[in-house]
């Protein structure tokens, strides 16, 4: 059993030293993308959200 775990993290360790990591820059750049991304679709689902919501009121008489 301490066998396994002992190689398992030996070969996570192999496989992190291939891994490249990225720059300071393209990490900056990519959270500035994924947090445009979020507001963008946040906006759209709360749009989409209003519009069903006064639909279903208008056919409910509300």
């Amino acid at each position: 059993m301490f066998d396994k775990i002992k190689r398992f993290f030996g070969e996570t360790r192999v496989e992190m030293r291939k891994v490249t990591w990225p720059t300071r820059e393209e990490l900056k750049q990519s959270t500035k993308i994924v947090i445009v991304a979020t507001f963008v679709v946040t906006l759209f689902i709360g749009v989409i959200d209003a519009i069903i919501n006064i639909i279903v009121r208008r056919l409910l008489g509300w």
